[in-house]
């Protein structure tokens, strides 16, 4: 009777572990990959983001606080000539965002910058570096009306 009354409990655990994403299983079960129970597509990997066309322009990501784009000009002009360095800062505090953009004269130098950099470390920071997306247009800002709902009078 005790065993029965624990299935369901017993049953909703197991869905659980088997809806957790792989690396949350190997961490809480020691042997998640023996049972037979586990979902073959919860195993499967996300498919990877799909590269951006060769470019002049190279997004570089995981950047230091305190790297400026003058440190990230000479970083990446060992590998070809940089037109523009620039590291994306916060207005209030001045320090980067984490992330900049390196414009080279040649897709060639931008090639190379790639390759020279990418899981490179930069200010103690490891960086990664790749071809910029284009920035995707944005829709025209359209006022909405908000007289379809009454207006709010504070507590009465």
């Amino acid at each position: 009777m005790a065993i029965a009354m624990r299935l369901p409990a017993i049953s909703r655990a197991v869905t659980e572990v088997a809806s957790a994403p792989v690396g949350l299983r190997r961490l809480f079960c020691s042997n998640a990959s023996r049972f037979s129970f586990l979902s073959p597509q919860a195993e499967s990997q996300t498919p990877a983001r799909p590269q951006a066309e060769p470019s002049t322009n190279l997004f570089v990501s995981g950047l230091s606080k305190r790297t400026t784009s003058e440190g990230l000009r000479t970083a990446f002009a060992q590998f070809g000539e940089v037109a523009d360095a620039k590291v994306v800062t916060d207005r209030v505090s001045g320090y980067s965002k984490g992330f900049g953009f390196v414009r080279y004269a040649t897709l060639e130098d931008s090639a190379k910058g790639i390759a020279g950099m990418d899981g490179k470390f930069l200010d103690g920071w490891v960086i990664f570096a790749e071809y910029a997306r284009p920035r995707e247009q944005s829709q025209p800002y359209q006022p909405q009306n908000n007289m379809s709902r009454p207006p709010y009078y504070g507590n009465r």
